[in-house]
Parts: structure tokens; sequence; C-alpha cells
């Protein structure tokens, strides 16, 4: 009688605590699972250094998708160097290779210079004058019906003000040589850039806008007026009505 009784307690026990237990191991195991995903979630969607650069963040410009962009942009600017300027239809097939976008009507002059050129995107009829820089680590937009003239300089690349936050200290380490880190600039249809002018990154440059030679862009510029000096600053609303 004692053995049934004993059995039977030992059942007892069993249906009482079997549902805890499996529930106990149910909720590890699916935290497990959990923490696997997140595992794999995370290094899913690490950032890569393009992603990081056209997003605003540091980045290191010596990632070799990026180098890679920089060599075949430098070397597509070494055949438009040595391309007749007469031969304009080559000089052509060699810009839209080099932008993102190059759109009707427009014309670069000699000695064009930029960082990676895919990040370029140019309207229609627009007139790039000579010996213009663009550093295009990030985007740079140009609109419609724009006057670019020469020695204009639009950068996009930046780097921070504090030098811990702006050197490299082991060059071998293969982080690069600095921390960049790149906003992108427009300039939107109708404006007129001045020889000379700087415009720096993250600057917007209104429509019909008018930026004086010399100028120094440190600052978003809004629609219709003309801005000149260092800083860049608005002197005079512009009429344009009419374009």
């Amino acid at each position: 009688m004692f053995l049934i009784w004993y059995l039977k307690s030992i059942v007892v026990h069993i249906s009482v605590f079997y549902p805890y237990l499996y529930h106990i191991n149910v909720v590890n195991k699916s935290l497990r699972n959990d923490l696997n995903a997140l595992k794999i979630s995370r290094s899913q969607y690490m950032k890569t250094e393009l992603e990081k650069c056209l997003a605003g963040e540091p980045f290191n410009g010596g990632d070799k998708v990026l180098a890679d962009m920089t060599l075949n942009a430098k070397r597509l600017l070494k055949r438009l160097n040595e391309t007749d300027y007469a031969d304009t239809e080559q000089r052509k097939r060699i810009f839209h290779d080099l932008f993102g976008k190059m759109g009707e009507h427009v014309h670069i002059d000699i000695d064009f210079h930029c960082e990676y050129g895919k990040h370029i995107f140019i309207g229609d009829q627009v007139i790039i004058n000579m010996n213009c820089t663009f550093v295009d680590n990030n985007i740079i937009e140009i609109g419609d019906n724009v006057l670019i003239a020469s020695n204009v300089q639009i950068y996009t690349a930046t780097h921070s003000t504090k030098l811990q936050e702006r050197v490299v200290a082991d060059w071998e380490a293969g982080e690069g040589i600095c921390k960049t880190y790149a906003l992108p600039v427009r300039i939107n249809d109708g404006a007129w850039i001045g020889g000379g002018a700087i415009i720096l990154p993250g600057v917007t440059i209104g429509k019909n806008s008018v930026i004086g030679a010399g100028s120094i862009v440190t600052h978003s510029i809004p629609d219709n007026c003309v801005a000149v000096g260092n800083p860049c600053r608005v002197i005079k609303q512009i009429d344009n009505e009419v374009v």
C-alpha cells in the first residue's frame, strides 16, 4: 500500500511542477533565439563606410570601396585631360561615366577636379567654367540653368575642430589618415555662383540666387537674392518673376 501511495505522490508532484519547468525551458530557448537573431541582425545592418559617408557620419576614407571610387574618378579625369578639347563627344562620354547624372546641354571647361564623381548630379543647361573643384564625398546636386564661374570650390567633406576627433593615431591600422564626415550641397535652379566662391558642407543655394565672386558660403542662402562676402550674407532681394 505504501508503495502505491508513494508512486501516486510522485505523479502528483510531476503533474504540478512540469508545466512550470516546461515554461522555463521554453522562455530560455526563446531568449537564446532572440539573442542569436539580434547578433545576426546587427551584423546584417552594420553600415558600410559609404553608407556612413552619405549619412553624414564619420567614415574611413581608406575603405576599399571608397578608395576604388576615388581611383576610378582619377582615371576618368586623366582620360579627360588627355582628350582633345575640340572632341566634345568624347568629353561628354567621359563626363557621363564620371558623374551620377549629367543633363542635356551641359558645358564643363578644362581643369575640372572631383573626388568620386558618382555623387555629382547635374541638371540641364549648366555651365561650369575653368578650374572648378567639387569634393563630392557626399552628394552635390546642381539644378537646371545654373552658372558656375571659374575657380569655384564646392566641399562636402570636413573634419572636427577637436584634434582627437580629427586625427588617426596609427596610419597603419587601416582606418585612413584622418577622421572625416561629409554633408550634401545643393545648388538650386537658376543660381549663379561667382568666380572663386567657396561653398562649404551642408549648404543649399536658393533658386535664382547669385553668390558674389570670392564669397565663402558657410550657411544656406534663400531663393531670389544676392549674397556676398566672407562669411557670405544676403545684401538684396531679386525680382525673378520672369526667368
